[in-house]
């Protein structure tokens, strides 16, 4: 999935705390089954792009089959975001 105009997108998206205590591996798709590009620390907010649907997992705020889309080609499972909903705070990923 892609992520077009990222930086102009930049501004307009919205920043979300991580669950505390926890750090998020980010993956390159919706699901665990993805490979893990990075992990994100403790402490770390994060913005949304966009979201889709894919794996449900389990996790502090939940569970979700939830995914955002922090970055072109990175997905970490909402069930660890802080968002303030236990649905769609951004527009769908295309």
């Amino acid at each position: 999935m892609l992520v077009m105009g990222a930086a102009s997108e930049a501004a307009a998206a919205a920043s979300y705390p991580l669950a505390p205590g926890v750090s998020v591996n980010v993956r390159s798709g919706p699901g665990t089954h993805y490979s893990v590009v990075r992990t994100l620390p403790v402490g770390s907010s994060v913005p949304i792009y966009c979201q889709c649907p894919g794996e449900t997992v389990s996790g502090y705020y939940g569970t979700t089959n939830i995914w955002d889309n922090i970055a072109n080609g990175q997905f970490i499972s909402d069930a660890y975001v802080k968002t303030g909903s236990d649905g769609y705070v951004a527009p769908r990923c295309a």
